[in-house]
């Protein structure tokens, strides 16, 4: 599998009327591309970088990362735990609903060992859900419950436990079997049960491919003869039995790799920890807006009652928490950015929130804080107040002069609790408003207009600006169908359509919202008496083979604009982190769009610097609106987008180059106000084939590579391809 689909986020993604429609359209689909036919000129062209044109210094939280629930998104794609339905919401035997589509839960749930009748649900001695299993034993005949399919990591043991309560004659084992044989199975008895819950600690080796070690030695994690004999599988199975007499009950049970990272997954983590992405959001997504309660996560997780999601249509264990996400962020070394539920919630909860974060140990919700053992407090400096709350498919959703009265209670609420956080508003602006149907539901006409009354973010920005410091806009774009704005709906990508055009799209989201912005701060005067930035903490591109280089060029191309309007743009949140990963249930490794994220990173400079060039970007033609900018996105170096910044220490000139044509083309570099000492470096992805793929398990057929670059010589730019060239500056300071 890939993490929630993670590298099919193309494919069914958080969309905009979700859920009311299975899997439909994302949130801000492109309108086709409509220009004048140009060449690829063959001639060299010039990409003149000025020195002294600096802009605004790129935020490092421009690299971040969304997550969200999102059915098995969060509880199999980073968390450790090999268990579905550890606290047993379904009765055994009872199949967990599902639902097409990437982002269900595994509908893998516990089955009886022995009679069926012999194990049923105690509603009266419940633990964590409503009922748990409560099992009947009768001598000999082990009884009890299993579940299946569960994926152990080659050479890594398992750790567990078990909340279990019996009567003394019952005799209680848990065995983790990966085999058909006697000897494909380790197991562990239970030390004597009492009538009161107690939990017991689990802990199995490695499992061997050969038979086990003679009964009570158990090999180390850690002994080498295990691992080499040991293999990856995702078909095991967890059985907990009992013989002699009476009954026994199972309150809750855990199982993870032994390497896990404080309850991560340690390959998930190794690998996003490469990207340094600045910032993660958490929860967001739709699935926050609903019966969503952060108090249903915190405290000790197998108390911690399972609920049903009805955004998703997925169990929700509640083991992802506030708590949990801080430590993921920790383990990341990115900042944390929450978003509250403003939907079904309300303001006393948020701000609850804000203080079992912020609050002193000495506060109500921080002393709680502090006896879920996080005695300093967490200093969280952004908060979303709602998830796209200008859209009826949210839960909560209301008319906007109510949600303006409903967002200036949390704002006073939240600060009050602790006055220091940023907050950051949910806004949509015309062409959110037009690719989500919303324009037309409001005013019966498709497109939003600008400072109409379908603009939902000139409202926040004129009426409450006072209550967020940033605002927050999403999108997502189609790669083989545009938004039609004389249909009004989604229609398939003309089949002309170049690879440059199809790389373009993102980018021009990216334009259109800072045209949309630019209006804002021309004709809102509130605009001019406070500076507001943009946040956009959801965004992608869809329509892309798993792990493959395909949008690779238009990412980059999408991340080169929000470089040259850093002004702008202070924040984004790409969805989902996991997209930057291949993955197995065992394993994980960075994909293409991983490794671009990568590179900008650690190799794009801070400090912005003008480009002008020689070979000027197609001149739109046809209607602008929606989706549409009233100019294309891209630096006047067609078909090339070349975006340069000098590093933060003023060392180095850097200078990104994105090839989305199918030939490779010569870039002259013309450098004004800077001086550049001797040869650079370039590190570029060139594959050679959009189709090019990283996938887990097999060889990598994208990689980063270094080689020497001449700024004094025409550069080559290889077809299909994206590079970060860095040239060392003459007298730096």
């Amino acid at each position: 599998m890939q993490i929630g689909a993670i590298d099919t986020c193309a494919r069914a993604r958080q969309r905009w009327r979700m859920p009311r429609r299975l899997l439909r359209a994302l949130s801000a689909p492109l309108l086709a591309t409509t220009v004048l036919a140009t060449p690829l000129s063959a001639q060299t062209i010039t990409a003149t970088i000025d020195g002294t044109a600096k802009g605004t210094p790129i935020s490092p939280l421009i690299y971040g990362m969304f997550i969200e629930h999102g059915g098995s998104l969060l509880e199999q794609g980073f968390r450790a735990e090999l268990l579905d339905d550890r606290k047993f919401h379904f009765a055994i035997g009872q199949k967990a609903p599902t639902r097409p589509g990437p982002f269900r839960l595994a509908a893998r749930g516990w089955k009886a060992v022995g009679p069926a009748d012999a194990v049923r649900m105690d509603s009266v001695h419940a633990y964590a859900s409503d009922h748990a299993p409560l099992v009947t034993l009768a001598g000999a005949e082990p009884r009890g419950i299993v579940q299946e399919g569960i994926a152990l990591k080659g050479g890594v043991g398992t750790v567990g436990r078990i909340v279990v309560a019996g009567e003394p004659g019952a005799h209680v084992a848990v065995s983790l079997v990966w085999g058909p044989g006697a000897a494909d199975r380790q197991t562990i008895q239970l030390a004597p049960l009492t009538t009161q819950w107690m939990t017991q600690r689990l802990k199995f080796a490695a499992h061997p491919v050969g038979p086990l070690p003679p009964r009570g030695q158990t090999p180390s994690v850690s002994d080498p003869s295990v691992s080499d004999r040991s293999a990856s599988t995702d078909s095991a199975r967890l059985e907990i039995t009992g013989t002699g007499r009476g009954t026994f009950r199972v309150g809750a049970v855990s199982l993870m790799p032994a390497d896990n990272m404080q309850g991560f997954r340690r390959e998930v983590v190794t690998a996003l920890a490469k990207l340094h992405s600045g910032v993660y959001r958490f929860p967001g997504g739709n699935f926050v807006s609903g019966p969503y309660d952060w108090r249903d996560a915190i405290g000790d997780p197998d108390r911690r009652a399972p609920r049903w999601d009805p955004v998703w249509s997925a169990l929700q264990p509640n083991d992802f928490g506030l708590d949990e996400f801080m430590t993921l962020c920790g383990l990341l070394d990115v900042a944390p950015y929450i978003t509250v539920n403003a939907g079904f919630g309300d303001a006393f909860s948020a701000a609850q929130e804000v203080e079992y974060a912020n609050g002193a140990a000495t506060t109500p919700m921080g002393r709680l804080r502090a006896a879920n053992g996080h005695a300093k407090p967490y200093a969280i400096k952004y908060w979303g107040i709602g998830n796209e709350m200008w859209g009826d498919w949210q839960y909560g959703y209301m008319a906007l002069d109510q949600w303006i009265s409903k967002q200036g209670q949390f704002a006073r609420a939240m600060r009050k609790a602790d006055p220091s956080i940023l907050l950051v508003a949910p806004g949509a602006m015309p062409d959110a408003m037009t690719g989500s149907g919303m324009a037309k539901k409001l005013t019966g006409q498709v497109v939003a207009e600008e400072m109409g009354k379908a603009d939902w973010s000139a409202a926040l920005l004129a009426r409450s600006i006072g209550d967020f410091e940033i605002l927050s806009q999403h999108f997502y774009v189609y790669g083989g169908t545009h938004y039609d704005l004389e249909q009004g709906k989604q229609v398939p990508d003309d089949s002309s359509l170049s690879f440059v055009e199809w790389s373009r799209k993102p980018a021009n989201m990216v334009r259109v919202d800072y045209e949309h912005f630019q209006t804002y701060r021309e004709k809102i005067p509130a605009m001019k008496r406070k500076p507001i930035t943009v946040a956009l903490d959801e965004w992608a591109y869809t329509g892309s083979p798993p792990g493959s280089f395909k949008n690779v060029p238009a990412y980059a191309w999408a991340l080169n604009e929000l470089f040259r309007h850093s002004d702008v743009f202070s924040m984004a949140g790409f969805t989902f982190a996991g997209s930057t990963l291949s993955a197995s249930r065992t394993d994980a490794v960075l994909n293409p769009i991983g490794l671009m994220f990568q590179l900008y990173h650690d190799h794009f400079g801070t400090i912005p610097l003008g480009v002008t060039g020689s070979s000027p970007q197609p001149v739109r033609t046809g209607r602008v609106g929606g989706e549409i900018p009233n100019v294309n996105a891209g630096s006047p170096t067609y078909p090339l987008d070349v975006a340069a910044a000098l590093t933060a220490d003023g060392t180095a000139l850097t200078v990104s180059v994105v090839n989305p044509s199918d030939k490779p083309q010569t870039l002259r570099l013309e450098l004004r106000g800077v001086t550049v000492a001797g040869g650079g470096v370039v590190w570029r992805m060139a594959p050679g084939s959009a189709t090019a793929a990283n996938l887990v398990g097999r060889e990598p057929q994208v990689r980063v590579e270094r080689s020497a670059a001449s700024a004094a010589e025409p550069l080559v730019i290889p077809a299909i391809s994206v590079g970060v060239y860095t040239f060392p500056i003459q007298n730096a300071p």
